[in-house]
This record gives structure tokens, sequence and C-alpha cells, in this order.
């Protein structure tokens, strides 16, 4: 069962929050201002704020941009995981990622099955490595971003979780590059 290790200190991150939306401003963001909310209220640091178009090249440039800087390390991007014609978030994560995170997928799904049934199935949420940060797409809805912070992302984001975290491996997300 997992649980906080009130022995070890909390490490906070700094993530960036992407919204996905041809429509939304900052100021009509609420999905954004959520997940914002949750990061900031759990102790990390708001890295970066963007709203890109949904446009696959113009995702992936952000996503891109944000890898590179070492001021990112985990970015939360939120709208065009469905399954239209414009939603082409997952395929510009995709795009970026060095190793897929799959069980993100299966988990985010378990946890949407709980509070919405099978129409959890139109979701394509997803996560993934890349240059030594952590990204995860998720639904443009309040709800899901509410579901994957408060069931996945607090905890995995978080060092005192046991019986592992993502911030405990983070220094060795890029220990390939110093091999010879």
């Amino acid at each position: 069962m997992s649980r906080i290790d009130d022995s070890r200190d909390f490490i906070p991150v700094r993530i960036a929050v992407l919204t996905v939306s041809d429509t939304r401003t900052l100021a009509e963001d609420r999905s954004g201002d959520t997940l914002v909310e949750r990061l900031t209220g759990a102790g990390h640091q708001l890295a970066a704020r963007a709203i890109v178009q949904d446009d696959r090249a113009a995702i992936a440039a952000q996503l891109r941009g944000w890898i590179a800087d070492p001021g990112v390390d985990v970015i939360l991007s939120t709208g065009g995981t469905g399954l239209t014609g414009r939603d082409v978030t997952v395929e510009a994560h995709r795009d970026v990622y060095e190793k897929e995170i799959e069980a993100f997928a299966t988990v985010f799904t378990m946890v949407s099955m709980q509070k919405i049934g099978t129409s959890a199935v139109q979701s394509r949420a997803t996560g993934g490595v890349a240059g030594g940060t952590y990204l995860f797409a998720l639904p443009g809805s309040t709800g899901a971003c509410k579901d994957a912070w408060d069931e996945i992302l607090v905890w995995q984001l978080d060092y005192r979780h046991r019986p592992c975290n993502f911030v405990e491996i983070m220094p060795r997300l890029e220990e390939h590059k110093r091999r010879k």
C-alpha cells in the first residue's frame, strides 16, 4: 500500500502547465487554473504557463522548449487528448518522448472508470519522459485534471511517497548519457 514517509523531506519540483485550445485564454482556462492551484497547494513551483493552439507542431515546439529549460522538471498539458480531428496533443507528446510511461494511461483509465464509467475509453491521457523531464497529457476537463492530480500525480511527484515515486529517480533519468 502506498504511503507518505514522514522521515523524508518534501522536495518541491518545478512544473510547467500547458493548455491546448483553439478558444481559451488564460482568463478562461479553468483546467489550467485547477492544475496550478493543486500543484502550488501541494508545495511545488509553477515554472511556466502557456496556451497553444491545437496544432501538433506548435504543441511539440512548446514541449521541446520546456524540456530544454533546466528550470522545468515536469510538464502538465491539458486538452486535446480526445478523438476528434483537432485532438493532436497525444501525438505531439509522443513526438518528443524518449520513453512512454504506459502505466500512467492505464492508471488514469482506472481512476476515470470510477468517476465516469465506460466514458473513460474516450480519453487518451498519456505520460512520458524526455530530456530528463516528465510530461503528462491530461484531458481538458477540470474533473479529469483533478482526478489525474489527486489520484496519481500528487503522490508520484512527492519524494516522500512510498514504496516509490517519480521524484527519487529524477537524477537518473539521463544516466544513459553519462555512459561511455
